[in-house]
């Protein structure tokens, strides 16, 4: 395994960094990334923007808002927090493995004294709190997993920042955002700083102290392409935040693999627009389901016959068609 060491805090750069590397990065090691974001919230990919982030306290601490290539939920990051990433490739052992990607990380917090475990269906927490949150993404044979680690993060900012909804909160049995998250600062054996918990981790991740021998060196071309992806990307409101239409009708339901949005255009009977969002998991884009929907009649047979057509594994992991039948119509 190699490092690429990432010293931006811009979370535009760093999420063009972590796409460029996974697609375009013509080396087939395993890497591993730390990083961290200024305070940002940054989206899952599925999610409808304005409905995740409190836009007036956004606005006012001058919070990014920036759309990432993975799905799960929207996440709140500062200089307290530090982000992993390991790029790998997409094995079947790998696919939607959240524990096995936890692991290495929960090993590097318990050598501290923290009594990390994994928890849920991507989280590792720490006595029943969580303190790390994943997602991952998937390109032509190749994947990344990456994860949050809450240091010292203002949990405070965490509440005030983001909508999370009720039904997400009471599924968990928890009365708050700010109950169910906490920082593992209080938890170390040994005081540090977020700088020598990154060295700490990253040592325990490449296996060596040596860390130098294992760093692979963004060349001039490589900064260019990532910086040209950044511009045209993440620079966007298009990818971060994209049109949202009135819908007609909709329709949401959480299940075991996560919460699951319809909203459409119905008229005369006919779906004339549709969007799925939802926290969801999935390996392929839901923008080919819902142009399989648009144009058909929205009844449960036919709905059901054009849901058939897709392996929806790949767009909605843990979540059946039964489910998506049931969030539609009952």
């Amino acid at each position: 395994m190699i490092t690429i060491i990432n010293k931006s805090k811009d979370p535009r750069f760093n999420l063009a960094l972590e796409e460029y590397v996974l697609k375009y990065l013509p080396i087939k090691e395993d890497i591993v990334m730390l990083w961290q974001n200024e305070p940002s919230i940054i989206i899952g990919r599925n999610q409808n923007t304005i409905e995740e982030i409190n836009a007036s306290f956004v606005k006012k601490h001058n919070i990014n808002v920036v759309r990432r290539i993975s799905g799960g939920g929207a996440v709140y990051h500062d200089l307290g927090n530090l982000n992993f990433t390991f790029v790998t490739d997409s094995t079947k052992d790998n696919l939607n493995n959240f524990r096995k990607f936890t692991q290495p990380v929960i090993d590097a917090l318990r050598a501290l004294g923290v009594p990390a475990e994994f928890a849920g269906r991507n989280d590792i927490v720490v006595e029943g709190k969580k303190i790390s949150g994943n997602a991952q993404s998937f390109w032509k044979g190749r994947m990344f997993h990456h994860g949050t680690i809450l240091f010292d993060a203002n949990l405070e900012v965490v509440q005030e920042a983001l909508n999370v909804k009720i039904d997400k909160i009471e599924s968990k049995g928890i009365k708050s955002v700010r109950s169910r998250v906490t920082n593992i600062l209080p938890y170390l054996k040994e005081k540090m700083t977020v700088e020598q918990f990154e060295q700490h981790l990253l040592k325990f991740l490449l296996g060596t102290d040596d860390i130098e021998s294992m760093v692979y060196c963004l060349t001039n071309e490589d900064l260019e392409k990532i910086n040209q992806l950044k511009k045209e990307k993440y620079d966007t409101w298009k990818w971060n935040y994209g049109e949202s239409p009135e819908f007609t009708v909709v329709k949401e339901k959480r299940y075991q693999g996560g919460k699951v949005s319809f909203k459409l255009n119905v008229i005369d009977g006919i779906i004339k627009d549709i969007r799925i969002y939802g926290d969801f998991f999935g390996k392929l884009d839901v923008k080919d389901i819902e142009e399989g929907l648009i144009g058909k009649l929205f009844k449960e047979d036919i709905i059901k016959e054009e849901l058939t057509k897709f392996n929806l594994e790949d767009y909605f992991f843990n979540i059946t068609l039964e489910n998506l039948i049931d969030c539609l119509f009952y």
